[in-house]
């Protein structure tokens, strides 16, 4: 054997090494995911703990819980809460939701080509749904008199299935 042929017979097989366990490991990645979802109870127990808080403090609220993109799971309006509420509370649920993140943190980008957009709302009283980490969800709340109210009537609501949910991990 020529010594060309053998130096190129011994690079080919210093590389294929490295080759060969790249193509193993990506066959070893899955071609699913699995995801944590918030099931229909746990989103009524949030969106119904969130109107049982505002109620303490004497306020009518509406409140929406969303699963992870977004999508509606829970909705409710207290007896006298204006109608506007309800799509308010679904806005800011999606805001947290979509950027895993209270949207009174969102606030300074509210005047930004984002924040403008018609279907978000940048402004307290939404807040990410957190299990172990992992987003599994939004809450949002309108209606009481300042998005900080409506910001702890949501952590309320989230406070009162957040024990089982890391549990349930």
């Amino acid at each position: 054997m020529n010594i060309k042929r053998l130096i190129c017979l011994n690079l080919a097989l210093a590389l294929a090494g490295p080759l060969s366990a790249g193509l193993a490991s990506a066959a070893d990645d899955p071609m699913m995911v699995s995801v944590k979802r918030l099931s229909l109870e746990t989103s009524q127990r949030i969106a119904q703990a969130t109107i049982d808080a505002c109620r303490e403090k004497g306020i009518q609220i509406g409140v929406t819980v969303v699963d992870r993109d977004g999508v509606i799971q829970a909705q409710l309006r207290d007896t006298i809460a204006a109608p506007i509420t309800v799509p308010i509370s679904y806005k800011k649920a999606y805001t947290a939701a979509n950027f895993n993140a209270a949207t009174s943190a969102l606030e300074p980008r509210a005047d930004t080509a984002v924040g403008r957009q018609d279907f978000l709302v940048m402004s307290a009283g939404g807040l990410p749904i957190q299990v172990g980490g992992a987003l599994v969800g939004g809450v949002g709340v309108s209606g009481a008199p300042s998005g900080e109210t409506d910001e702890e009537c949501a952590q309320a609501g989230v406070d009162a299935v957040q024990d089982d949910l890391d549990m349930a991990m």
